[in-house]
């Protein structure tokens, strides 16, 4: 198997011909916080005041969420940024959603996803969980999801680009890394590595 380009410095590489889309492919680490954060507040707003639900039913749905978000990173990592495709258009698709990452993982600039992605996906899920839990509860839990969306981001950035060399902080930095450095294959939690532990994917070393 041939050996893959990874670069180790803060550079990036233009995937679009397109000025407009290669401009709005490069995404400061701020975005998730300024996008998600007011809806994150409205949303549990609106379970408090149009539901109608108490402060510890919003936190108990909330929680939720947030433990929800935790197994959707781990299933969109996994099986949709690592799916390898056969066709041409395939591959670039991937090379955009992902591989790009791999291949310059210390891009500064594109280690946040774009809201022209997380947007869609966040309806996609909101849509989800309003058919699961219906309209009483939806509200409660897209919070968690959207907060838990939030921690994910600045974690994976901060992952890439802080020294964080203390407690659980240098835990998941080290753990992402081996993921990047030593088999992309395993080690697909980045805030929560929870469900590699329940699917056994911690380990699974390329000889």
């Amino acid at each position: 198997m041939p050996r893959r380009f990874v670069s180790n410095r803060d550079e990036t590489v233009r995937m679009f011909q397109n000025d407009f889309m290669e401009f709005f492919s490069h995404i400061h680490p701020s975005i998730p916080v300024v996008v998600f954060l007011p809806i994150t507040v409205w949303i549990i707003w609106l379970a408090s005041s149009v539901n109608g639900l108490s402060i510890l039913s919003i936190l108990g749905l909330f929680l939720l969420g947030l433990f929800f978000w935790t197994f959707i990173e781990y299933i969109l990592h996994r099986f949709i940024f690592h799916y390898e495709p056969k066709t041409k258009i395939g591959k670039r698709l991937h090379f955009v959603l992902h591989g790009v990452h791999h291949d310059y993982p210390q891009d500064s600039t594109r280690l946040v996803m774009t809201p022209t992605v997380s947007l869609p996906l966040a309806a996609f899920f909101y849509g989800v969980f309003w058919l699961a839990f219906g309209s009483e509860y939806v509200n409660g839990i897209f919070a968690g999801m959207t907060f838990g969306y939030m921690c994910y981001d600045l974690i994976h950035y901060a992952a890439h680009h802080f020294k964080m060399n203390r407690g659980i902080g240098k835990w998941l930095r080290q753990y992402h890394m081996r993921h990047h450095y030593q088999n992309e294959t395993a080690k697909y939690g980045v805030s929560v590595p929870l469900w590699d532990y329940v699917f056994g994917t911690v380990e699974k070393r390329k000889k």
